[in-house]
């Protein structure tokens, strides 16, 4: 039997319909739909998001419409160039598969990417008032600068424009010893190697043989909200709000701003 047998024509008798087995519709069912639908872009809200201990990832989609519950395995959630979370707008790319067992469809996420610049802002109003409400912002929280640091740790991308002006302008006007931890400033992997090397730097031992610094210093050159992104995410902006050596965040231009801007001790954008 197959799926287009169950079309049936006007006026027929119902004792001409033939009678299918619910597993032989259900399999009906799952071909129409999965080889419909095996390539998709969705957009839509993130709702009831999940990350389960085996790292698979769980949520659902939804506009005003409908809603449309959707996984992302483990393999692929690792490779997201984003994370998801409740009222993110988001583009999703998969497709779709049916679960015979309980009647049900879902969305197999292969990629996912915000839905433009309008959900980013959005995203970022509202992880800042989180973030501030949890008093991570606070001004008592502030540590005072050093007045002569003795050892300055730069966090940055070791090929930059940014890094050679740090070390011209320190050359120029107040030569110190400088660490520089090398990271990405931008894409997937920024994030976590920022948070890294600010856990890095505080991890350092007082009298151990690298210098811990005195003083840290996060930064890159301006760039749009999306090139910035990695310094407004929640990874970067607990490291420096936890950090115990003073931070200064030098990321963007004068009309760039960050959420580390609010976490760090002192902003210095960049010239």
């Amino acid at each position: 039997m197959t799926f287009d047998t169950l079309q049936n024509e006007p006026g027929s008798a119902p004792g001409n319909v033939p009678v299918f087995s619910v597993g032989e519709l259900s399999q009906a069912v799952k071909r129409t739909i999965e080889g419909t639908f095996e390539r998709v872009r969705v957009r839509g809200e993130v709702s009831g998001f999940k990350r389960h201990s085996s790292g698979h990832l769980y949520l659902s989609l939804k506009d005003d419409q409908a809603v449309l519950a959707a996984v992302c395995w483990r393999g692929q959630a690792g490779r997201l160039s984003i994370q998801p979370e409740d009222g993110m707008e988001v583009i999703c790319i998969g497709r779709l598969t049916t679960y015979p067992g309980q009647s049900k469809y879902q969305l197999v996420i292969e990629q996912m990417e915000l839905a433009g610049e309008g959900a980013l802002l959005k995203l970022l109003e509202e992880r800042k008032r989180k973030l501030a409400a949890e008093g991570l912002f606070a001004a008592e929280r502030k540590r005072a600068l050093p007045y002569l640091p003795r050892v300055i740790g730069v966090i940055t991308s070791p090929t930059g424009a940014v890094i050679r002006d740090i070390l011209h302008r320190l050359s120029d006007r107040f030569p110190r010893h400088v660490l520089v931890w090398p990271v990405a400033v931008q894409g997937e992997a920024s994030a976590a190697q920022v948070a890294a090397a600010v856990r890095g730097f505080n991890e350092l031992p007082a009298d151990g043989p690298v210098p811990r610094p005195d003083v840290l210093i996060v930064a890159r050159g301006g760039g749009s909200l999306e090139d910035l992104w990695g310094f407004n995410e929640e990874i970067v902006v607990r490291a420096v709000a936890e950090s115990a050596i003073p931070v200064i965040s030098a990321v963007g231009h004068e009309t760039d701003t960050t959420l580390i801007d609010f976490a760090s001790d002192r902003r210095a954008p960049t010239p």
